[in-house]
């Protein structure tokens, strides 16, 4: 059905209720499309507090940038910046693999806002976690840690890596370690040398040491989009070996340990300034300088889980509450988006059967989850364990559906997981 020009009228879901729980990105994604199909839709977050994403980088794929450009009246222009070229450099900064190839970006806190802008706060509620839920066939009825009790004809999960949802739909599915952390920080672009500028600001940078690799690329600033407004985001992936030497990394500076990150700030300093001497002696000089001048890096645990569930009768699983996929194909925000696309397009077409809907929704996105997991394991892998990261090598290029694909009708058959 085309909602380009729809009324509320013409909406089938028009008077039944949805709630959401999880309220970042892939869960502000899954409220708006539901919303925009007739629900009444509910968001519920955990946290307290407004969220922010620190600064973090998302490169953008069709699927996440779709509700902009479809639906909203924000204009995606303002929400990001791009780049012309994919490069490598080597230890003298000299550009030892070159394509050109346009990405766009965005910051987490940018994205977040605005779609939080376009669903708004009335029925976005804050410090509510999902204890547990029932399922009677007609509807779902949602406990929350508070007492509430909250009732509605569809429920989808969209709480994260650490999904409470999950174990109701793969008892088995436990986040595991994939070896490695990935450390990150951004720096405004004025602060980096002339030199540093030139070369970065308009590609997507890669270097590459054994076992390890960083990318940096240009993303909005608090301010906004304009150059002079701009960041270098980075990730940085380094081994660490599981047990004490990661609980120890993980310890923060107020003594508790980090489950999945470490936020800025609270890295202690012997870390950091190890950190920045190894950047200092492996990277290369402009890589190296990003993260010399990054204030509080900060860190994130390289994870993997996968649900063999994604649909229970009236319930679902979206975004990283049902596949968490290492971050090497920038797919992350992408899945989720594209799980909520597609919830939509099910919901649609099921004439108002939900359940039908979501079991006809479910074998596509557990595909998907399962080729995307596929192969960003493969992808780290090579990075991280076996030094066979090739730069310019295509089959490391981004994408959802394979590499380098970012539109479901140009979907390529993916290798079987091994």
């Amino acid at each position: 059905m085309d909602l380009s020009s729809a009324t509320p009228s013409d909406r089938p879901y028009r008077g039944a209720r949805a709630l959401v729980i999880g309220g970042s990105i892939g869960g502000l994604t899954t409220a708006l499309v539901l919303r925009d199909i007739g629900f009444e839709v509910d968001v519920y977050e955990r946290t307290a507090t407004p969220l922010h994403g620190r600064g973090s980088g998302i490169v953008l794929q069709p699927d996440t940038l779709r509700w902009f450009e479809e639906r909203s009246s924000t204009d995606p222009a303002g929400l990001k910046t791009c780049t012309d070229w994919v490069q490598y450099l080597d230890r003298d900064n000299r550009i030892i693999a070159h394509e050109q190839r346009r990405w766009e970006y965005t910051s987490w806190g940018t994205f977040y806002r605005a779609l939080l802008d376009d669903f708004g706060t009335e029925h976005y509620h804050l410090g509510a976690y999902a204890s547990g839920f029932d399922d009677d066939g007609d509807a779902v009825t949602v406990r929350f840690a508070d007492g509430r009790v909250e009732n509605a004809e569809l429920v989808v999960f969209a709480d994260g890596i650490n999904s409470a949802a999950r174990p109701h739909f793969d008892a088995d599915a436990e986040p595991s370690y994939a070896g490695y952390v990935g450390w990150r920080g951004t720096v405004p672009l004025g602060e980096l040398s002339l030199e540093t500028r030139l070369l970065m600001s308009d590609a997507i940078t890669y270097s590459v040491v054994p076992n390890s690799h960083i990318t940096l690329y240009p993303i909005p600033g608090e301010e906004g989009v304009d150059a002079a407004d701009q960041l270098m985001n980075y990730v940085w992936y380094r081994n660490v070996a599981a047990g004490p030497e990661l609980t120890e990394l993980l310890t923060g500076v107020n003594g508790f340990v980090g489950a999945v990150s470490l936020h800025p700030g609270q890295v202690q300093e012997r870390f950091v300034q190890e950190l920045r001497a190894a950047a200092a002696a492996m990277l290369a000089p402009a890589a190296a300088e990003v993260v010399l001048a990054t204030t509080e890096p900060y860190l994130q645990v390289v994870l993997d889980v996968r649900s063999r569930r994604m649909a229970l009768g009236r319930t679902a699983l979206v975004g990283d509450a049902a596949c968490s996929a290492r971050p090497h194909a920038a797919a992350g925000t992408a899945k989720a988006a594209a799980d909520a696309w597609s919830l939509r397009d099910a919901l649609l077409a099921a004439d108002g059967d939900i359940s039908g809907a979501l079991a006809a929704w479910e074998p596509a996105q557990l595909e998907l989850s399962r080729s995307l997991l596929a192969r960003v394991t493969e992808m780290g892998d090579r990075s991280q364990f076996h030094n066979t990261w090739v730069p310019g090598d295509p089959s490391l290029r981004f994408g959802l559906y394979g590499p380098g694909i970012l539109h479901p009708e140009n979907r390529q058959p993916q290798p079987a997981a091994s």
